[in-house]
C-alpha cells in the first residue's frame, strides 16, 4: 500500500519560473524527464490546453501510480513512461519536441518513505535505488567495494573532506557485522566524523556520493542533454533544474559549450575545429527560488535553473 500523502503534499520545485520560461503552447509537444508527483507535467498540460502533448518519465512506480491517477483528466493527451529520461532518444524523434524539462533532485515522496532507504534521518533498508528494477543497492556498494572506491565516492560525488577516513570505518565496520540499514551507516560516519561544526550532518555529504553512485546521476545528465537538444526542434526549450554543485556545473558546462560557434583557443587565429553553436542561453546565470518560495518549501533553497533555446 503506498502512502499517497507523501505524494501528494509533494511541491514542485520553481513552478512559476519554470512554466514562464518554457512557455508551453497549444498544440505544442513537451517532456517531463522527471514526472515525480506530476507538479511539472500537469502544468504544463494546463499550459498547453486544449491540444498540447506531454509525455512524462520516472523509473518510481510507486510515483507513477499516484501521477497517472492526478494526470488522468488529460486522458490522451498524456505518455507515462517508466523508464529514465536519459533513454528519452528512444521516445521522442529528433526535432520534435517544443519544450523539454528535467528536475535532477530527488523528490521528498523518496526521501520521506523509510523504506526506500535514502534518509539518514530514519531506519531503513539501505537502498537508494530510484526503480526497484535496479540492482546494485547502497548495501551492495558500501559492503563490496574496496576501501579506495569507497573514499574516491565519497570525495567525488560528496566532497568529503573526510572521506579516507569515513571509508576506513566502514571497511572496519563491515568486517564485524555488513552494513544493512541507514541507521547502522549514518552511526560509522558519525563515528569517524567526530565532532563537526558544520550546519549540515556529518551524514549529508556521504548518503549523497553513495546515493548518486547507485543511480548513476552524474552519467545520466550527461547523457540527457545532447539527447534533450537532438529531440528539441528549432525555437525549443531546454529546462534543467539541479540540487548539486557538480549536476550544475554539467549543465553550466554543456550549456556553454553549446552556445558557442568555436571551441578553438583563444590564441588560435583561424578556426579548426568547426564546431557550430545548437543553443542560445537564456538565463546567464541560473534562476533560483525567491524567499517566500523557500519558506514554503525548504528544499528548493539549493535549486537552480538554468534554460537554453535550440538553434
Amino acid at each position: 500500500m503506498i502512502d499517497t500523502s507523501l505524494y501528494t503534499s509533494h511541491i514542485p520545485v520553481m513552478l512559476e519560473a519554470c512554466m514562464r520560461l518554457m512557455d508551453p503552447k497549444p498544440g505544442g509537444h513537451y517532456a517531463d524527464g522527471t514526472l515525480g508527483a506530476g507538479g511539472h507535467s500537469e502544468a504544463i498540460l494546463k499550459a498547453s490546453s486544449p491540444d498540447g502533448k506531454l509525455m512524462s518519465f520516472d523509473l518510481d512506480p510507486a510515483a507513477i501510480a499516484i501521477a497517472r491517477e492526478r494526470l488522468a483528466p488529460y486522458g490522451e493527451r498524456v505518455r507515462i513512461i517508466q523508464d529514465s529520461y536519459v533513454n528519452l532518444g528512444c521516445y521522442a524523434e529528433a526535432d520534435s519536441l517544443d519544450g523539454f524539462m528535467v528536475d535532477l533532485g530527488v523528490s521528498s515522496m523518496q526521501l520521506d518513505r523509510q523504506e526506500r532507504g535514502f534518509s539518514f534521518l530514519q531506519d531503513g533498508p539501505l537502498d537508494m535505488r530510484f526503480s526497484p528494477n535496479q540492482k546494485v543497492t547502497a548495501a551492495d556498494l558500501v559492503n563490496d567495494l574496496p576501501e579506495e572506491e569507497l573514499a574516491r565516492i565519497l570525495w567525488l560525488y560528496g566532497e568529503e573532506r573526510k572521506s579516507r577516513q569515513i571509508a576506513a570505518m566502514i571497511c572496519a565496520e563491515r568486517e564485524r557485522n555488513k552494513i544493512e540499514t541507514t541507521a547502522q551507516l549514518r552511526d560509522v560516519i558519525l563515528s569517524a566524523a567526530g565532532n563537526s561544526r558544520e550546519k549540515i550532518h556529518p551524514a549529508t555529504r556521504s548518503f549523497q556520493a553513495i546515493r548518486i553512485a547507485v543511480n548513476g546521476e552524474l552519467d545520466a545528465v550527461e547523457a540527457v542533454l545532447p539527447a534533450a537538444v537532438k529531440a528539441l526542434k528549432p525555437g525549443g526549450r531546454l529546462l534543467v533544474i539541479s540540487f548539486h554543485s557538480l549536476e550544475d556545473r554539467i549543465v553550466k558546462n554543456y550549456l556553454k559549450t553549446e552556445s558557442k560557434d568555436c571551441l578553438c583557443p583563444p590564441e588560435q587565429p583561424v578556426c579548426t575545429c568547426g564546431h557550430k553553436a545548437t543553443l542560445r542561453e537564456l538565463t546567464r546565470h541560473p534562476v533560483t527560488a525567491d524567499e517566500e518560495e523557500i519558506k514554503v518549501n525548504p528544499r528548493s533553497r539549493s535549486a537552480k535553473l538554468r534554460v537554453a533555446v535550440k538553434l
